[in-house]
């Protein structure tokens, strides 16, 4: 199996990157992968729940982050700040945050940064990457401050008003702990129906601006993963520890569901879910498995992404994977966060 970068490279063109979502949510196309039997078949999303059986157990894990209007212009519009989140784990408010500036160079330690009535200092600059760290000197509210969702580069445009309802999941949570800069986009499909027709739990993890790199090193296990914050409620830990008992399969819903369920902290005695909040740098890739989830729903990702990666050891098999992309390519399926998706048996 390898772990070379370039072995996960493939060609994609440019008319099959969906820059605009579908006009109903759940009208996506779906190719339904077989690992057993190393086939596919073509379907459509709206057949999601007809894979899932409630009474054998079957249970949809989904991560209900919301994505925060974390785009903002300072200054009189002459920097821009992408915000990542704050710079101490124990500080919710946003009032110590790092931010990625453009241009840099009117960012440099000392400057003030004006975001409304809001005022701050760049305090520091990050050795990996050049991200600001900026204290203000009231916390930083990005929806207040008329904050923009930061769509993905790919894209290749600015967030437009239909962007405010359709790149956020109906089912993302409310309160301000949650602060993605990025959708989990496997669950951009899912309607209030569609929902209601599975059973489900949710995890949180934030997406951070990791989810868009490529690996820029030749071997994965020179790659360093970035961290992201994630939470599992005692609700959730029940449901799936319950679901495990009874011998119910668990489909996770994007491939941050996987990370937060593979990277978090088990029982040692049960190997069973507990409640908890952390962060997780996880790389999942091959020879590396994917062990306590059966089923994996996930839209197309980008050439040489740990989230290709991901997808690949879920599969147990990088070849199958991107021969399965290939069949997508000439079948012209929509590609990334507004593109179809792929459901992994």
């Amino acid at each position: 199996m390898s772990t070379r970068t370039a072995d996960y490279d493939f060609e994609l063109p440019a008319r099959l990157i969906a820059r605009y979502p579908l006009p109903g949510r759940a009208d996506a196309r779906m190719l339904v992968l077989d690992r057993a039997t190393r086939t596919w078949t073509h379907g459509a999303f709206r057949d999601f729940p007809d894979y899932l059986h409630a009474a054998r157990g079957d249970l949809a894990v989904l991560n209900d982050t919301r994505v925060l209007p974390a785009r903002l212009r300072a200054n009189n519009g002459a920097l821009e700040l992408l915000v990542l989140g704050p710079a101490d784990d124990a500080d919710d408010d946003l009032r110590r945050v790092v931010c990625l500036v453009k241009p840099g160079r009117r960012a440099r330690i000392g400057a003030h940064v004006q975001v409304g009535d809001n005022h701050g200092v760049v305090e520091s600059i990050q050795a990996e990457g050049g991200a600001r760290v900026i204290r203000f000197d009231a916390p930083l509210d990005p929806e207040l401050a008329g904050g923009e969702l930061p769509l993905p580069p790919y894209l290749d445009r600015v967030a437009e008003p239909l962007d405010t309802e359709r790149y956020q999941t109906v089912f993302a949570r409310r309160d301000t702990r949650a602060r993605a800069v990025a959708a989990p986009t496997a669950g951009l499909h899912f309607t209030p129906e569609i929902l209601q027709a599975v059973p489900h739990a949710f995890v949180t993890l934030e997406v951070g601006i990791g989810t868009f790199r490529t690996v820029k090193t030749d071997d994965l296990s020179a790659h360093k993963m970035h961290a992201e914050k994630y939470e599992i409620s005692a609700a959730t830990a029940e449901r799936i520890n319950a679901a495990r008992a009874r011998g119910g399969r668990l489909f996770a819903v994007g491939t941050t569901t996987v990370r937060v369920l593979e990277g978090c902290v088990r029982d040692p005695q049960t190997a069973c879910i507990v409640p908890q909040r952390g962060a997780t740098d996880i790389f999942i890739h091959l020879p590396k498995t994917v062990c306590h989830l059966d089923a994996l729903l996930t839209n197309f990702h980008l050439p040489k992404s740990t989230l290709l990666m991901l997808v690949s050891a879920f599969a147990g098999d990088r070849a199958f994977v991107l021969a399965a992309y290939a069949e997508a390519v000439r079948a012209e399926y929509r590609f990334f966060s507004y593109g179809d998706c792929m459901l992994i048996l």
